[in-house]
Formats: structure tokens, sequence, C-alpha cells
């Protein structure tokens, strides 16, 4: 039996393309992941340009989709999300939709760091240390076992 010849340049289900390694993020969130890329505030253009030198060996991406979620940069490694605020997240009902994405990010595993706008175009490589120092040192490490419960650590 012949085998099927592979589709020429161009050719090909569209329906497959599209990326997302993920079971749980839509093909809408990938293809928007990509045009917020393209689109990027100052604040994280800014600080793009310090987390991707790889800092202490932490690779960030930049607004990855989460689930239905776009976040602004993301290490899987240290399952830390880091997000840029600026004004309009503290009007109307962004802060309850902040809230419920914050909400989702940690149900699936993540740590979510929120920084102001103005912190970052103000010091990039300071915001951008410090987002590595949280990395390197997460609050609670799994491998070391729950964290004491109330009363027990003295």
């Amino acid at each position: 039996m012949a085998r099927p010849c592979p589709p020429r340049n161009g050719e090909g289900d569209p329906a497959q393309r599209g990326g997302g390694d993920s079971r749980f993020t839509p093909r809408a969130a990938v293809s928007r992941a990509r045009d917020l890329r393209r689109a990027m505030t100052k604040p994280e253009v800014a600080l793009w340009q310090e987390l991707r030198q790889r800092r202490g060996g932490f690779k960030f991406r930049r607004q990855h989709p989460i689930g239905p979620y776009i976040v602004d940069f993301c290490c899987l490694n240290a399952r830390l999300v880091v997000e840029v605020d600026g004004s309009a997240h503290d009007m109307g009902e962004n802060p309850a939709r902040d809230v419920e994405r914050d909400r989702f990010i940690k149900e699936n595993g993540f740590r979510v760091l929120r920084v102001s706008a103005s912190r970052v175009l103000a010091d990039a490589v300071g915001t951008a240390e410090a987002i590595v120092a949280r990395a390197a040192n997460p609050l609670h490490r799994p491998a070391d076992g729950p964290p004491p419960r109330a009363g027990e650590d003295k």
C-alpha cells in the first residue's frame, strides 16, 4: 500500500495549525498571545529585555497562555507568573477579573507575582532581579514537605 505524499508548502489542514502545547489552552488564546507579543506595553518591553537574559538560569516566556488566560511573563520551571499592572487594573471590574484570573492560575500550580508598571519603568533591572530572586527562593518548597502547622514550628 502506497504512503500518502506529505503536504506541499502551504497545503494541509489549517485546523491543526496554531500551536498550543497544553490540553486546556484554547487555540484562540494561543492566537491572542501571539498578537499580544507584537503589541507589548512599554513596561512589558523594558522588563522583557531584562528577563530574556536568563538571569539565575531561569527561562521566562512572555505573553504565555495558561488556560483561557494570557499572562505577561511565566517561568515554567519555577511555576511563577509575573503580571505587570498599570493603572487600568484598578478601574471598573478589572480588580474582580484579576482575582478570578489569579484563582485559576493558582489552582493550576503557579504562584502569581504582580508588579506595578511604574516600578518597572523606574528600575527594570532591579525589578527583574527581584523577580529572579523570588523564582529562586519560593516561600514554600514542595520538596521540603508541607509547611508546618500553626504552633508546630516552635
